[in-house]
């Protein structure tokens, strides 16, 4: 993804997706959606990948939301395609069977905060800064923030973000379990990398299981979420990797999972 905003590199199994448009705070217009969107599924069908950790570039934003410039030129349909397009790129992430991890550094705003809220897990630098400013403009969250925020803080509070626009720091982040850690800014990358490695040394279809029956159970009654555990909880009896990690554990060694 050469001459494009969007980085791709992979290492020891983890692959970095940084945002590189540092002269508008990472924003994010329709062409790197697309681009975001082709650099996840590429991430989700390569085999030596089992952990993304999504960023930005630079010191001061993480993704700091939508090209205003951009989205003041579309009618209702166009806005409703526009909306349909970043609602996709958040499903594919957080459907995307491997861990994404948000290393939220600055300012995640609009859809730099429904990107980070799509992710499996988020980790915030202490300067980071987390809202839904779109009633300023008098839209609103199109990417899916009404509907993720609402899942991971009470309800009030989530209509207090989205309807007053106003940020919330790291720690009141924190607080309200929307992020999972807050880190000095120095730290942010070796706590974000020694997560990343921890999680791309176990099981990957062990992972996978536990990530959509997490999700997908949220959103169901409790006996069809046992259901659905139950159900994964036998597929993963069907993998080398469970033999390994049992077989480790009787051994009193470290596991090696290879992902059959």
């Amino acid at each position: 993804m050469s001459n494009t905003p969007i980085r791709m590199e992979t290492v020891n199994q983890v692959c970095h997706i940084t945002i590189d448009r540092q002269d508008k705070l990472n924003a994010l217009n329709r062409a790197m959606i697309g681009e975001l969107d082709q650099a996840f599924e590429q991430a989700a069908n390569e085999a030596s990948v089992r952990v993304v950790v999504l960023t930005g570039a630079g010191p001061k934003a993480f993704i700091a939301g939508a090209d205003i410039a951009e989205l003041q030129g579309l009618d209702a349909a166009g806005a409703a395609a526009a909306s349909r397009q970043g609602q996709a790129l958040t499903l594919r992430i957080q459907h995307l069977g491997k861990p994404v991890i948000a290393a939220v550094n600055g300012f995640a705003l609009g859809g730099g905060c429904e990107m980070a809220l799509a992710c499996t897990l988020r980790i915030a630098s202490s300067n980071a800064m987390l809202g839904l400013p779109e009633i300023k403009l008098g839209v609103l969250p199109g990417y899916g923030g009404t509907q993720r925020l609402s899942r991971l803080i009470p309800r009030g509070l989530a209509m207090e973000m989205a309807l007053t626009g106003d940020p919330i720091d790291a720690e009141r982040a924190l607080q309200l379990g929307l992020v999972n850690r807050v880190v000095a800014p120095e730290e942010l990358g070796a706590t974000v990398k020694a997560l990343a490695d921890k999680l791309a040394a176990s099981a990957p279809t062990a992972m996978r299981c536990i990530m959509d029956a997490i999700n997908r159970g949220a959103d169901s009654d409790l006996e069809a979420g046992l259901d659905l555990e139950s159900g994964y909880f036998g597929e993963v009896f069907g993998t080398e990797d469970m033999r390994e990690g049992t077989s480790a554990f009787l051994e009193k060694r470290a596991p090696r999972f290879t992902g059959r």
